[in-house]
């Protein structure tokens, strides 16, 4: 017992030491490079700490880097920051008239850095800024441009084939599903956009084509998608028992065959196709 507690106080101070030498990196950081806007991020407040960290020292890449990817997730973790500091002015300090204008301050800040970042990224020609800028600020002369590179290597990716299905989700539902497919094809075995999964579940579902809806939940649910229960299932779907067998070892080829980078559109098959 008695060693047990020498080690507890002997890694206590190793522990606190890494916390604290981390603050001062931060500092230091904020300190060598005024590009940072330390200043207006209201670096003593306990509240919005870890996105506030997480912002500084990936303003640091962008300043490195100032690539269109950079700058689109630096605009990601301005809109985090300025969400938590949004929920702090809800708070009431001890401290109230001080500490809250500086909440404020910095609330006010991030929201013309939002501004800024959009208007830095306004004339990139890249798919990925386009298709960013016109999904989160609605920007349709983004949209345009995005839509004009359909067809084009551009676009020839599993990213670029997901943002364009969410385009023709509400327009063209074969399309949409076409797109999809691809955008799982594109995948190569890497990491999997799950939401592929939903939206094929999704749009076959509103097409009738109610074998590969739950086919395709399925596969979302080996990719540990949540969806309903089976009992819920059972009760949309209301195949017989040898039906529900096939779709689901349908389900686990294609599971395969995407883990393993080899998925091909043919995998599905076409014979409960409503529609095309």
């Amino acid at each position: 017992m008695r060693i047990l507690k020498w080690l507890s106080l002997a890694v206590a101070p190793v522990i606190l030491s890494g916390c604290l030498e981390g603050n001062k990196n931060t500092d230091q950081l904020c300190e060598s490079h005024e590009g940072l806007q330390c200043s207006e991020l209201n670096m003593n407040d306990g509240q919005c700490r870890i996105p506030r960290t997480d912002l500084i020292w990936h303003r640091f890449e962008v300043l490195k880097q100032p690539t269109d990817a950079h700058k689109v997730k630096e605009y990601t973790l301005v809109a985090a920051y300025r969400k938590c500091l949004e929920l702090a002015s809800q708070l009431e300090p001890i401290d109230q008239s001080a500490l809250k204008q500086r909440r404020f301050s910095a609330l006010m800040h991030s929201i013309g850095e939002l501004d800024r970042i959009v208007d830095e990224l306004s004339d990139s020609k890249e798919p990925e800024t386009l298709y960013f800028l016109w999904s989160q600020t609605g920007n349709t002369d983004a949209r345009r441009s995005f839509l004009q590179l359909e067809g084009t290597k551009a676009l020839n990716t599993a990213e670029m084939q997901y943002a364009l299905a969410t385009f023709y989700t509400t327009r063209d539902y074969p399309k949409t599903i076409a797109l999809l497919k691809n955008a799982l094809v594109l995948s190569n075995g890497k990491k999997v956009n799950t939401e592929i999964f939903k939206s094929l579940a999704s749009v076959n579902h509103r097409l009738g084509n109610l074998e590969k809806a739950y086919m395709w939940a399925m596969v979302a649910k080996r990719f540990e998608v949540p969806i309903a229960s089976q009992a819920e299932l059972s009760v949309m779907y209301r195949f017989n028992a040898e039906k529900y067998q096939e779709l689901n070892d349908i389900a686990d080829i294609i599971e395969d065959a995407i883990q393993e980078g080899m998925f091909k559109a043919s995998l599905v098959p076409t014979k409960w196709d409503k529609q095309s």
